[in-house]
């Protein structure tokens, strides 16, 4: 695979990194990988590097997580003396409407503010903080209607089912340290209150190929569902092209108390490695055991393993392609082990234009209660969604309104039917999204 199109090194100011460029002749891809990890720092010296590792920061992504070398990284630059920085946020103002008998509507506004910044220690160390926050509890403890969409609770007492439910207040409160190791190997120690853990892909909502989309994953408990952990600790060890991690975390998903903080844990664990051979690949193994996740089914217990491959390709001024493809399995014990699988992908256009589409399918046993003759039933259901979103600056290049909107359809068994209506497409969404933090491409 080849290297994403050379561009000029980053000013200073601006809120976006360059992507590494491509090598002067053609080499094995290992040493392709090298080559641009060495080009792309030596073409950051004022913007913001890695908090993990000496490769290019464009390869971080949520939490611990690895994405694409290539893979743009939206936020405006932040330094004060020693301290690099980097800031971003946004609030969408959605209107959605899920059809059939089972839909509802819904206007609701999401957010998220993120801050991070990192400062060398010593000859070889590195400091890092990472703060992010959300309003999302204004939306009201039972979130935004989503058919297929299942997991916490909104009382404390009964299920969430064809609702997505809000964050956190405090999504991320972590520090990390980072140790050179020379010849492009690092070792590094991850803490946060929350954090997330190193369990599945990058977090839908970090991926280049489904931040666009207002929706979250039907099978959001299948791979990202951790991201939010009251207590976690990772440690790790990196190359240049590969990354083993491992983390003691607490494996109860949040609670419906949305704007406090919860007491850490450490009662789970998780493993996975990253590999990266070229500056356009990156792929993704993990499992974790889950003590206890569910607050309404404390008796049980989870296994998740999980694989995915995230593919990212500049294609020239303002224009970016990225798709990602994952596969999850949770074993519940006592219970069935079942499967969920997504493919999403986005691709921007001239800097103003971004079409964006999900398919998923799971197996759920979840979303039928006592009165239903599929109680407990585990049934295999799919979605697709397809996008739009045109974006214009506002203030500069750091301030951006977009406006979009999508419609999904559906594909269930009969069964399904009798509660679900027919399928095909049932559900809409509309948007208006401010965000803060330079998104060119540079």
């Amino acid at each position: 695979m080849s290297g994403p199109t050379p561009t000029p090194a980053p000013d200073p100011h601006a809120g976006h990194r360059a992507g590494p460029p491509a090598p002067a002749a053609p080499q094995p891809s290992n040493a392709m990988a090298m080559d641009h990890a060495e080009h792309a720092m030596a073409g950051m010296d004022h913007a913001m590097p890695a908090m993990l590792g000496p490769y290019p920061m464009t390869r971080e992504a949520s939490g611990t997580a690895w994405q694409p070398d290539s893979a743009p990284m939206y936020g405006t630059m932040l330094h004060a003396g020693a301290w690099s920085g980097m800031a971003q946020g946004y609030a969408t103002l959605v209107r959605s409407d899920q059809g059939g008998p089972r839909g509802d509507g819904k206007t609701f506004v999401e957010s998220m503010a993120m801050a991070m910044a990192n400062r060398p220690v010593g000859n070889h160390g590195k400091l890092g903080l990472r703060a992010m926050v959300s309003l999302d509890p204004l939306m009201g403890r039972s979130g935004y209607p989503l058919l297929l969409a299942n997991g916490e609770t909104a009382d404390g007492v009964t299920e969430l089912v064809d609702r997505q439910h809000p964050h956190d207040l405090f999504m991320e409160l972590a520090a990390s340290y980072s140790h050179d190791l020379g010849n492009g190997r690092a070792a590094f120690l991850y803490a946060g209150l929350p954090g997330e853990p190193a369990l599945g892909p990058p977090t839908f909502m970090h991926r280049v190929s489904g931040l666009d989309n207002p929706e979250a994953p039907i099978g959001h408990h299948w791979f990202d569902s951790t991201h939010i952990t009251w207590g976690v600790v990772t440690a790790g060890y990196s190359t240049r092209t590969w990354k083993v991690e491992a983390s003691a975390f607490k494996g109860r998903e949040p609670d419906q108390h949305r704007w406090d903080v919860e007491t850490p844990r450490l009662d789970s664990w998780s493993v996975r490695g990253f590999w990266n051979p070229t500056a356009d690949l990156s792929f993704q193994a993990s499992t974790g055991f889950l003590k206890s996740p569910e607050q309404l089914h404390p008796d049980e217990d989870e296994q998740r393993t999980t694989a995915s491959a995230s593919y990212n390709r500049r294609l020239g001024a303002g224009a970016n392609w990225a798709t990602t493809v994952a596969w999850s399995l949770k074993d519940a014990r006592p219970g069935p082990a079942l499967q969920a699988w997504l493919a999403e992908s986005a691709l921007r256009l001239a800097d103003r234009h971004t079409l964006y589409g999900r398919v998923e399918a799971g197996e759920k046993d979840e979303l039928f209660d006592e009165s239903s003759p599929l109680h407990h039933d585990a049934v295999t259901v799919a979605k697709l969604s397809l996008g739009y979103q045109y974006e214009l600056p506002v203030a500069g290049d750091d301030v951006r309104l977009a406006l979009g909107g999508l419609a999904s359809a559906y594909a269930w068994s009969r069964r399904v039917a009798t509660e679900y209506g027919r399928d095909g497409v049932k559900s809409f969404m509309l948007y208006a999204r401010l965000t803060y933090g330079d998104r060119r491409l540079r």
